[in-house]
């Protein structure tokens, strides 16, 4: 299973060198989260072949993607704050998930928790709609700021160090 999943990160990777050496000026400019998962999306798009790269996709096949009651993450809205990934590499009609992806920007004053939390459910295996893994990425304006990955509902600290060590390799995070 690791390095299946280290190949489908290594993909992750190659998309992040195109977003930082094409659209850098989006973090210059400080523009929103929606633009920058857009564009990660963009670049995901190419190399996940055969599967569907979607931004805020809210559904399993026909059914609603909703956390069990009593989750600290609110799954009764449509404003994007919900259950909701920032990106997802999946395919929609089987449904079968491979990657749930939070972004979020180096400096934002919201704490990690939310999107955290997020990734632990959805990579939960005792939910009906599990992700194989969850990739949470914190982008500064010139590299990756920290990185975490999510498998079986926890976080993988193996996985997690492996794709540190392969983003540092990639010149993609700092010193």
């Amino acid at each position: 299973m690791q390095a299946a999943m280290q190949t489908e990160l290594d993909k992750v990777v190659g998309a992040l060198a195109e977003f930082y050496a094409r659209d850098t000026h989006l973090l210059d400019k400080d523009l929103g989260e929606r633009t920058l998962t857009h564009r990660v999306a963009v670049y995901l798009e190419s190399r996940f072949t055969g599967w569907d790269v979607d931004c805020d996709y809210n559904r399993l096949g026909e059914r609603r993607l909703r956390l069990p009651k009593g989750s600290i993450v609110s799954t009764d809205d449509d404003s994007g704050k919900s259950v909701y990934p920032d990106i997802v590499v999946h395919h929609r009609a089987i449904p079968e998930n491979l990657l749930a992806i939070e972004v979020r920007k180096a400096g934002t004053h919201q704490p990690p928790d939310h999107d955290q939390h997020k990734l632990r459910a959805m990579t939960d295996p005792h939910l009906w709609y599990a992700f194989q893994a969850g990739v949470l990425l914190t982008l500064a304006k010139k590299h990756v700021a920290a990185s975490e990955i999510y498998v079986g509902g926890t976080v993988d600290p193996w996985l997690s160090i492996w794709l540190a060590v392969r983003l540092k390799e990639a010149g993609l995070a700092a010193a």
